[in-house]
């Protein structure tokens, strides 16, 4: 347990004469810290940073005597430091060796020079894997502890280095009377578990349920719970979460093919999936963003299910929610098979893929698996030449 949540919870014990246990169920709600070596692998839901290194050393910053002639300096940016960057250093144990030193501001004090060099728990010809490599934040309530996962990628032409998150938060926490698991992930990897916004993959992450559930949604002003609304806050540091039943939020309605089966949108009142009825679906006032829509249908006993993904970062099909109005959003068939063809001197290479009218990732699935790639048949003017070729997925 990090030192914040120790002395939070020192404070609610020594005040718990006064506060009722009512009051505490509706305030502040505590999570547990936890980190992971290989995070991505228990919370799967883990984003990332990639990076590159530069060789420039970083001005204003002391630094450690390095064996390496060329180290490699990279910049965190994270709103958790009072600067705001917190530094990293790459060196060598040999000259002529592999990047196998990690020398990280730990405290956060602008100074690599009193940091420990960490070892790599694992590397091959061209991955070096460091961590979970403890960050300190220093903060009003004090010591906030952050690790980070580092993975630096040496190829000839070019270096960069992915930052994950190793570390999440989860614990029972008491919704509507009811103890439902949650989880927060610091999706966006810049030490701050709150972060808000209208694009989905610069929003944290949380889910409240079981890890069966659905999956975690954006965090933003509002969660629904076993279809109720709340307003939620989301510590900066994700050591506590509160909530608050919401009846009084405004909503307007949104208007959709009614082809559609399921309809994804975020912004910065959270995500939700919502089950168009009558082609129609409704949204707490405010904006979002479309990241994927459904089509399920059967046919022949088969169920074939038509799946929409947009881009991250892209605007394509915005939708502002306004109250006792309604809005309209383009997220349909037709589907559009796209075929490209690549000439490298006497070779022809082909690949296929689906997309919808506005770029969406097509996917189809026949039963829940992927029906066979289509095919290609090639035949020539005179007709000696024609063959039906396969494709392959991936």
């Amino acid at each position: 347990m990090g030192t914040r949540q120790y002395s939070k919870l020192v404070a609610i014990f020594v005040f718990g004469s006064i506060l009722t246990s009512g009051s505490l169920a509706q305030n502040e709600q505590w999570l547990q810290y936890r980190s992971a070596v290989e995070a991505r692998q228990i919370v799967m839901d883990i984003g990332y940073q990639y990076l590159q290194p530069s060789s420039a050393k970083p001005a204003g910053v002391e630094l450690p005597a390095f064996t390496s002639d060329q180290p490699l300096f990279l910049e965190w940016k994270t709103s958790m430091a009072a600067s705001g960057t917190i530094w990293l250093a790459f060196d060598k144990s040999k000259p002529n060796g592999q990047y196998d030193r990690l020398y990280l501001d730990a405290n956060a004090n602008g100074d690599l020079s009193d940091d420990p060099a960490l070892q790599p728990y694992r590397r091959d010809s061209v991955q070096i894997y460091f961590g979970p490599a403890k960050v300190v934040f220093d903060s009003a309530d004090g010591p906030i502890t952050y690790h980070l996962s580092i993975e630096l990628r040496v190829f000839p032409q070019q270096t960069h280095c992915l930052l994950t998150p190793a570390c999440w938060y989860e614990g029972q926490i008491t919704v509507g009377g009811v103890k439902k698991q949650c989880l927060l992930i610091d999706h966006n990897v810049n030490g701050a578990f709150n972060d808000k916004s209208l694009v989905f993959t610069e929003s944290d992450r949380i889910r409240i349920g079981e890890p069966s559930g659905p999956e975690a949604g954006a965090v933003g002003n509002y969660i629904e719970v076993d279809n109720k609304l709340y307003r939620i806050e989301v510590a900066r540091d994700g050591a506590c979460v509160t909530l608050a039943e919401a009846p009084d939020v405004p909503y307007g309605t949104v208007r959709v093919a009614d082809s559609l089966t399921t309809v994804m949108v975020s912004g910065e009142n959270g995500s939700y999936v919502r089950t168009p009825e009558k082609g129609a679906i409704k949204l707490p006032v405010g904006a979002y963003w479309v990241d994927a829509w459904s089509i399920v249908r059967t046919e022949a006993g088969a169920k074939w299910e038509l799946k929409g993904a947009f881009s991250p970062g892209t605007s394509a099909n915005a939708v502002t929610v306004a109250k006792d109005e309604e809005a309209r959003l383009v997220c349909d068939e037709p589907i559009y098979s796209v075929l490209q063809v690549r000439k490298t001197g006497s070779t022809h290479e082909f690949s296929q893929r689906l997309e919808g009218g506005k770029g969406e990732r097509i996917t189809l699935t026949r039963n829940g698996s992927q029906p066979p790639p289509p095919k290609l048949r090639i035949r020539s003017r005179d007709g000696t030449y024609d063959r039906a070729l396969s494709f392959e997925y991936g």
